[in-house]
């Protein structure tokens, strides 16, 4: 498959999902709180898709990306049927969807950043490269926590479901150390493959 029918496919699959969600969502205005950031992210991907197209693999975990949060926002991430029977699989005492949702803001980021500081020629040494990236996943995501603080404190009890922290003390702890461990997973398992990726594109 080409690359741009293989684009093209994703991008269909995404709206597709995300029609879905939209329909069987239990609370628009928590909906569009989630999808936000993936909107924002196709608006930057339309606008650099010529002059700067990503590899397949970063667009491919993008995509999954997206669909995760999308789930995550039709249902609130403290009500996703996935999420109740994972804790049903697990015994866990809470809803952990939303632990899965942090974990892919770790473990995809650092891949399509990863590539455009090696396509950019910002950083050469493979020790740096990874060092700067780990540490700029947690910055996002620390800075993703306060963007769910203040849509709290402006939206009220509206905004309860979008902060999902199910009266966890250690959530938003919680929250950015699996985005921390998603990225040096993400690194371990998948560097070569994107290696490869990037080379094929290229």
């Amino acid at each position: 498959m080409q690359p741009k029918t293989y684009h093209k496919f994703l991008l269909a699959g995404v709206i597709v999902f995300y029609a879905w969600t939209f329909y069987v969502n239990a609370d628009v205005f928590t909906w569009c709180l989630e999808i936000f950031p993936a909107v924002i992210g196709l608006i930057v991907i339309l606008i650099t898709y010529r002059r700067f197209p990503l590899s397949n693999l970063s667009y491919t975990l993008i995509a999954i990306h997206a669909m995760i949060l999308a789930y995550g926002g039709a249902y609130t991430y403290a009500k996703t049927p996935f999420g109740f029977w994972l804790s049903e699989m697990f015994g866990w005492t809470r809803n952990n969807y939303d632990k899965i949702g942090h974990f892919a803001q770790g473990f995809v980021p650092i891949i399509w950043g990863r590539e455009i500081l090696l396509r950019l020629n910002v950083v050469k040494s493979t020790k740096w490269l990874n060092f700067i990236l780990i540490f700029v996943v947690l910055g996002f995501s620390a800075f993703y926590e306060f963007v769910e603080w203040w849509i709290a404190l402006l939206a009220g009890s509206a905004g309860d479901a979008f902060l999902g922290t199910q009266g966890y003390v250690w959530d938003t702890q919680s929250d950015m150390f699996l985005a921390m461990i998603g990225a040096i997973v993400a690194l371990i398992l998948l560097t070569r493959w994107h290696n490869r990726s990037m080379k094929n594109f290229a």
